[in-house]
């Protein structure tokens, strides 16, 4: 996309073609937001150290990640009522993550369906359950994801509760989603957005459609999301959900070691952390400062994924550095297909490759798997001397 540099670039054309009500969905955080700069500033607060007279002419991105090598480390996270910033959006990101060669996750309140991820993207794909009310939904598009060929399951953690996102209400953002006078005057100042709405009204979420009662219409589907979103989640849940898949299975949301070790007993195949980009409980910590924590508890007993804050190509390394094995971004994609559509997200993924690939060298690192937290700035004499090499 001409004039488009780097992920801040995409954020600003987001927000000029989105109304306010619908901007502020995807950058709203909860209650006073601190978590939002916490999640940020924590990678402000990295130092990496460089080391030099290493040829780095040729370098290699590529990683592995549950058997299949994709061409980075950084994947497209899930994010809920894409479609509501552009129409389509979900399988726009699909088709993204397909064509770069790495992973895509569909949101369970997206308003693609699980079978067409299946169709567009069966190799780059996977699927994130929220875990509903009625377990015969859950069970059934477990089943649906598997005939789909899809190969990981996200079963997402952290949303005990909806949470206190008070754009949102100021906004009045609710459900179903009818925009009022001051939105309305607002959204005719987008008139790509507004035209786009009054074409195509509420999102469609595809895949609660065939459970919400014969001819639902898009408001009847939502209300019927979001009745059963609030749904109790237990570890017996996770026990459940293991038995049924049998495909990667990860945990979406994990900020306790404990709760990782306990993860790995169950037979998860690994876990992301993550905080869901602070839009749960503001004071928790960011996920890059318990990250280390996790890594320590299972080790390379199972595989510990990243979401949370990452803006540029270097803050993904320094995630790797802390003990990440891959990464996974959701603002950032966002603000590409909303801006752009498909192209957008295209842009969002190779500036991220493109900064990957520039910190790399600037490193000293021709290899992801060779990243690691020798690269960290020691704390103490101690620390030194363990990372030397």
């Amino acid at each position: 996309m001409q004039g488009v540099v780097n992920i801040e670039d995409l954020r600003k054309l987001a927000k000029k073609r989105l109304p306010k009500i619908a901007y502020d969905f995807i950058e709203g955080g909860t209650d006073d937001e601190v978590g939002l700069v916490t999640n940020e500033s924590a990678f402000r607060k990295a130092r990496l150290v460089p080391r030099y007279l290493v040829d780095v002419s040729v370098r290699d991105q590529s990683t592995t990640l549950f058997g299949r090598t994709y061409s980075s480390p950084i994947g497209i996270a899930p994010t809920g009522l894409a479609g509501l910033f552009r129409h389509g959006a979900d399988l726009m990101l699909a088709e993204a993550a397909r064509d770069a060669n790495v992973p895509f996750i569909m949101s369970g309140a997206a308003t693609g369906s699980i079978e067409d991820l299946g169709r567009i993207a069966p190799d780059h794909g996977w699927y994130q359950l929220y875990s509903a009310k009625d377990q015969a939904i859950s069970e059934d598009m477990i089943k649906r994801a598997g005939d789909a060929g899809l190969r990981t399951l996200v079963f997402t953690v952290d949303v005990p509760e909806g949470s206190n996102r008070e754009r949102n209400t100021r906004n009045g953002f609710g459900r179903p989603l009818r925009l009022s006078l001051r939105s309305k005057i607002d959204a005719l100042m987008h008139p790509a957005w507004m035209m786009q709405w009054l074409r195509h009204g509420t999102p469609f979420f595809d895949n609660w459609a065939k459970y919400a009662g014969p001819g639902a219409d898009a408001d009847k589907v939502s209300d019927f999301v979001a009745y059963n979103n609030r749904a109790p989640m237990t570890w017996k849940h996770v026990e459940r959900y293991r038995e049924l898949w049998k495909g990667n299975f990860v945990l979406k949301g994990i900020m306790h070691p404990d709760d990782a070790i306990r993860a790995h007993a169950m037979g998860v195949d690994g876990v992301m952390v993550s905080n869901h980009g602070a839009r749960q409980l503001d004071n928790a910590p960011s996920p890059l400062e318990v990250l280390p924590a996790i890594r320590d508890a299972v080790g390379d007993k199972m595989t510990v994924m990243f979401d949370g804050g990452i803006r540029r190509g270097i803050d993904a390394l320094i995630a790797l550095c802390t003990g990440a094995k891959f990464v996974f971004v959701g603002r950032p994609t966002l603000y590409g297909v909303t801006a752009g559509g498909k192209p957008g997200a295209d842009a969002a993924l190779g500036i991220f490759r493109r900064e990957i690939d520039i910190s790399m060298a600037q490193l000293g690192v021709t290899k992801i798997a060779d990243l690691g937290p020798q690269f960290l700035m020691w704390k103490d004499e101690e620390d030194l001397r363990r990372n030397r090499r």
